[in-house]
């Protein structure tokens, strides 16, 4: 009887370790698919030593890491007075599950580092790209945003068709009203957000170039409504991407950035991933 259980337990066993494997596969595979138009190139490899927060990593020899194309909740780190943001520690901790006594890999598609010295970078679980790309699991799994700059574009636009699928599914910070999509109107609403990075949707009313800056419209008050501003040089990177920007003149879409104040609520807008069309009917905000 007790050889009977035993054959029972391992076959149950090796059952559920093909499971898992089978779910680890699956979970992959979208991942690896959207990299498969990313222009990466190979950087160093390391084992991780110290998880910071959910985006920042340290490898052994004290080369400190951030992954870049995310921004997931952020932690006061040290910083006095300042609040964690909500999903911060699990953030964390889902990233040290991943990453932490591991080996990563790190790729570059874009400047490789930042104004404090930090080396920006994709991470790969294992010797190369072949590993879980953490990147896409922490977005994929509503545990960060992504986020982008000018210099580091490269795999933006994957990583941003992650966040919509665990946005649809409402996984991680997408079921916490602190990472909301803001509507474009009314704009008075959005003066709250000030100084925060945020997510706003509606629909373009109109698109005008004046004094060497293209304004995105969001209503037909352009003194008070919110707007997209983008400067001549900047533009140049929308055209060199293939995107008309006059083109945008009554299509729904989200812009993503930092809101300023500039008689009504602003965003400067450096690239063009910072733009995602979601709709090309002339109706709603």
């Amino acid at each position: 009887m007790d050889g009977f259980l035993r054959t029972v337990c391992s076959l149950a066993l090796g059952i559920c370790y093909r499971a898992i494997w089978v779910v680890f596969i699956l979970a992959l595979a979208p991942i690896q698919a959207a990299l498969a138009s990313c222009d990466l190139t190979a950087g160093v490899s390391g084992n991780v030593v110290e998880v910071i927060d959910g985006d920042t990593i340290r490898l052994a020899g004290g080369l400190e890491v951030r992954l870049v194309g995310m921004q997931a909740p952020k932690l006061p780190l040290g910083r006095p007075n300042f609040p964690p943001w909500p999903l911060g520690d699990e953030a964390k901790a889902a990233l040290s599950n991943l990453v932490l006594n591991e080996r990563v890999t790190l790729y570059h598609g874009g400047e490789t580092m930042d104004r404090h010295g930090r080396t920006l970078a994709h991470a790969f679980v294992g010797n190369d790209d072949s590993g879980l790309w953490v990147q896409g699991d922490m977005i994929g799994r509503g545990l960060a945003r992504t986020y982008s700059f000018k210099d580091n574009r490269e795999c933006v636009r994957e990583l941003q068709a992650l966040e919509q699928a665990a946005r649809n599914d409402q996984r991680g910070i997408w079921n916490d009203p602190f990472y909301p999509v803001l509507a474009a109107l009314p704009p008075a609403a959005l003066l709250e957000f000030v100084d925060t990075f945020q997510l706003i949707e509606g629909r373009i009313v109109s698109v005008q170039a004046v004094n060497r800056r293209v304004y995105l419209n969001f209503g037909q008050n352009w003194r008070d409504d919110f707007t997209g501003s983008i400067s001549a040089r900047d533009a140049r990177r929308f055209s060199g991407a293939g995107l008309d920007l006059a083109s945008l003149e009554g299509k729904i879409v989200r812009i993503r950035g930092w809101i300023e104040e500039r008689g009504g609520p602003m965003i400067t807008v450096t690239h063009p991933e910072q733009i995602e069309i979601v709709a090309t009917g002339s109706t709603g905000n």
